[in-house]
């Protein structure tokens, strides 16, 4: 049992000093001729516009993880089709449970309104300002 773990030990120490001696042969081994164009900003052979780091919008992300977790919770449906009839109705209750808690999931994101691309901005009521009146300091000269 302990060569086992001693060879999965050697794998990791073999695979460290792999990665780390490409690293260190790249760095010490590569051209280093930086130039304007080589340090601008990349846009598949486009004249880039503005910076390169800029904030993009979080829907981007919002919605590309939604996907993913319908998508994977999708995946599970197929191995469930094809022993469907090997477990009977105890597959299909589970299954139900299943897709009840992923209807769940559809409506609080849908509620929630991340599945609207274009969401209307808030309109906030304007704040009463308070106005400060400032009187003029006089000048007393004795």
């Amino acid at each position: 049992m302990l060569t086992e773990f001693g060879n999965i030990l050697a794998f990791f120490i073999a695979g460290a000093l792999f990665t780390g001696g490409g690293l260190i042969a790249s760095w010490l081994f590569r051209p280093r001729r930086p130039y304007a164009d080589k340090l601008s900003t990349y846009e598949c052979g486009e004249t880039p516009i503005g910076p390169s780091h800029i904030r993009f919008n979080i829907r981007f992300y919002v919605v590309a993880l939604i996907f993913l977790v319908f998508e994977v919770e999708a995946v599970f449906l197929f191995p469930w089709a094809l022993v469907y009839r090997d477990f009977g109705m105890f597959a299909f209750v589970e299954m139900l449970i299943f897709i009840g808690i992923l209807i769940v999931g559809y409506v609080y994101v849908w509620r929630k309104g991340d599945l609207e691309w274009d969401k209307p901005v808030p309109q906030f009521a304007p704040q009463s300002k308070r106005t400060v009146i400032e009187e003029p300091h006089e000048t007393v000269l004795n």
